[in-house]
């Protein structure tokens, strides 16, 4: 596994050794030695699959509020998504800043994402299935999110009107948010 470093402290893209013939691929979607031998400290809990249906999907930006702040490892096994993080991070030289990455079916990669950033994704295929490991369970009580169109963050998202959730439309804007997160 190639492991890239990013402007970003902490978040990382992975692209796995892929092993094709003329029967498919194989490829090793997560190894714990890996990340021991590079120095992450993360235990891996729980694996969740999320299926979209359209292009121009769009979910997020998600987090949860400590004590329950999930670090992820995230990708694409149908499809492909634009992947977007913001660094919630006070101190952080990347502070409110925002990552984009296309994730694909054909590109494999996948993106480190440590506690303390927010996340989401728009769908660029038709269906699109998005795969995540988190090190942290859901807690309704601790789940937050910022605006996806939010005018201080200017992500630039490819779709001017996405499909959304009611309750991902209804997010607060960051003016409204007091960051918990410390670098």
């Amino acid at each position: 596994m190639n492991l890239v470093e990013t402007k970003f402290p902490g978040v990382f893209i992975l692209e796995p050794k892929v092993f094709r013939d003329e029967r498919g691929f194989f490829l090793e979607s997560f190894n714990k030695f890996f990340f021991e031998e590079k120095g992450f400290s993360v235990d891996f809990i729980q694996d969740n699959h999320a299926y979209s249906k359209g292009q121009g999907v769009l979910r997020g930006l998600h987090f949860q509020l400590p004590p329950f702040a999930q670090t992820k490892l995230v990708w694409v096994t149908r499809g492909a998504v634009i992947d977007v993080v913001v660094d919630l991070r006070k101190g952080s030289p990347t502070y409110l800043q925002s990552f984009k990455i296309e994730l694909s079916s054909e590109n494999f990669r996948r993106l480190f994402i440590p506690k303390g950033f927010a996340h989401g994704y728009e769908t660029l295929t038709d269906e699109s299935e998005f795969m995540y490991k988190v090190d942290a369970g859901y807690s309704p009580s601790s789940e937050a999110g910022i605006r996806w169109d939010d005018k201080d963050l200017a992500i630039g998202w490819k779709t001017q009107n996405p499909i959304l959730s009611e309750k991902d439309n209804s997010l607060p804007s960051l003016d409204q948010f007091d960051s918990p997160f410390e670098f």
